[in-house]
């Protein structure tokens, strides 16, 4: 007699053909399905919470749009990463056909781009920014992995952008380890010290403003402005 899981074939499916994943190691700089970021020159030394992500294959390669045109594969720009976080491949839609979408916009998903397996979409979307120019404000590494995560329609969504996946490895990214940090927080201290010194009162504030202004841009650029920052296939 057969016997109902209540699981939909499509993601038995998936399951199935999912194979085992290696583990992490970051002195060989493999993460596997990982979202990886590192601190930017200058920039993260103003701001520490923007820095360069790019998105890993199942064999721990990491894909990033590094520049106009340019998506570089196994050589991360900007340094090692500092900080990761393992996605999961389950929470994916790799659709065969139309039917079996395991999301819950088929139409919209096969429309735009969909993809068969993790590594099909990232190279599909690498693909696709290999004829973007970057910009730091409206097309860059975000954007990237971004479009990555609409194409696998990661957590049954196609409405990741630069903020919220910012905002995901903000809140849910692991440091790789002790040194990670201080590369990463050490240059911004060392600014804000030397500046509090030199200029004082008005150079924090200065800086608080400056921040708070480009939050402000992706905020309203993002939500406010349609198709103004890239994030979408297509």
């Amino acid at each position: 007699m057969a016997v109902s899981t209540g699981i939909p074939c499509s993601l038995l499916d998936v399951r199935h053909d999912l194979w085992p994943l290696e583990e992490i190691d970051p002195k060989k700089a493999k993460f596997p399905c990982c979202i990886v970021w590192a601190p930017l020159p200058v920039v993260s030394w103003l701001i520490p919470y923007i820095g360069h992500v790019g998105i890993c294959r199942e064999d721990g390669a990491v894909l990033d749009f590094s520049g106009s045109n340019l998506v570089t594969v196994d050589n991360f720009a900007y340094g090692a990463v500092a900080r990761y976080l393992q996605l999961d491949r389950e929470q994916c839609c790799f659709p065969s056909n139309l039917a079996s979408h395991s999301c819950k916009q088929a139409h919209r998903h096969a429309e735009l781009g969909s993809a068969i397996s993790w590594d099909d979409a990232l190279h599909a979307s690498a693909r696709q920014f290999e004829h973007k120019f970057y910009n730091l404000f409206t097309c860059s590494c975000y954007s990237f992995v971004a479009g990555c995560l609409n194409r696998l329609s990661y957590g049954g969504s196609m409405r990741w952008n630069v903020v919220n996946v910012a905002a995901l490895l903000l809140w849910r990214g692991q440091w790789v380890n002790g040194a990670a940090v201080v590369r990463s927080f050490f240059p911004f201290i060392a600014v804000l010290s030397i500046g509090a010194l030199v200029a004082g009162w008005p150079f924090l504030l200065g800086l608080a403003l400056f921040s708070s202004l480009l939050l402000a841009w992706f905020l309203i650029a993002t939500y406010c402005i349609k198709n103004l920052v890239e994030s979408e296939m297509g």
